[in-house]
């Protein structure tokens, strides 16, 4: 049985490392320490969601689609997934009134406020 590869101890957190490489071809098998890609350290979720997103070819509509959640939730999956990469975010002030601006434009959308309320709110970012 061939299981998935994790990158954390399930015991202490700890990063894991990498002993032996074998071919289930030929049977090579390689032993020595081999350390693991930041990718293999992202939890399932984190890599899911990137699958997504690489499908989509990065398009926030269709990954919101794809996966039934709002333009505000794909933002955080993607700060979540950048973040445990090891990466910062740095936003600029642009970036976060655009962010506030899109929150309201999705709120309104999905009916939580009317059109006024949305006006409202615009008009305070």
């Amino acid at each position: 049985m061939i299981h998935n590869l994790i990158g954390t101890c399930p015991v202490c957190g700890d990063e894991m490392i990498i002993t032996s490489l074998k071919c289930p071809s030929c049977q090579t098998t390689i032993n020595g320490t081999f350390k693991l890609d930041k990718f293999s350290k992202l939890k399932k979720d984190h890599l899911e969601f990137i699958e997504v997103f690489v499908k989509s070819r990065g398009n926030i509509k269709e990954v919101e689609r794809e996966l039934g959640i709002s333009y505000p939730t794909v933002r955080n999956k993607l700060d979540d997934v950048i973040h445990a990469l090891g990466h910062d975010i740095q936003e600029s002030p642009d970036d976060e009134m655009a962010e506030k601006r899109k929150e309201v434009l999705a709120r309104l959308e999905s009916g939580e406020i009317n059109a006024s309320e949305a006006v409202e709110e615009l008009g305070e970012i």
